[in-house]
């Protein structure tokens, strides 16, 4: 765990809490600040902490890595804002794209010609973690005369079988 300004304030206010609460059980200073400090990394690290986690939408980023993209395609959300950012796969052709991505998981649907258009790759993201969260993370790449022109990024809402 990295210290940073708001894991200490956190720690801070639990603190400050802990010890007002403290000192309805016992008037003595000395007791409350040993109940304080025994008890704030403890509820911090086992109530708060978790807590943040599951209802909070942070999830850990990472550089684009093609093996990584390959290997474990739960986890390419991690990557999808250094795909973005970087521009990395604008101007690349098909094959270029395919070499780094792998081959495209579906084509989209084009109404112009009433079918699936080969211009149009996705790729399944992964679900971000968290508490409430109801939709898979997808990308699509167009490519305009076999080049890659943009790189959208959206959710799919999840649908569970009953």
């Amino acid at each position: 765990m990295i210290f940073t300004v708001p894991f200490a304030l956190i720690l801070l206010v639990l603190f400050i809490v802990l010890f007002i609460f403290s000192r309805t059980i016992d008037k003595r200073i000395w007791v409350a600040l040993l109940i304080s400090i025994v008890l704030t990394p403890i509820i911090y690290f086992y109530v708060l902490y978790p807590l943040i986690n599951i209802f909070s939408d942070y999830h850990h980023e990472k550089y684009f890595e093609a093996s990584a993209w390959k290997k474990s395609p739960a986890f390419r959300y991690e990557m999808a804002n250094n795909l973005e950012n970087t521009n990395l796969l604008i101007g690349k052709n098909k094959t270029e794209v395919a070499t780094l991505l792998g081959d495209p998981e579906w084509f989209s649907w084009n109404d112009a010609i009433k079918a699936n258009d080969s211009n149009f790759w996705n790729y399944n993201l992964g679900i971000k973690p968290g508490a409430f969260n109801k939709t898979q993370e997808c990308i699509k790449i167009t490519f305009v005369n076999n080049i890659a022109e943009s790189l959208e990024h959206y959710q799919l809402e999840l649908e569970f079988d009953e």
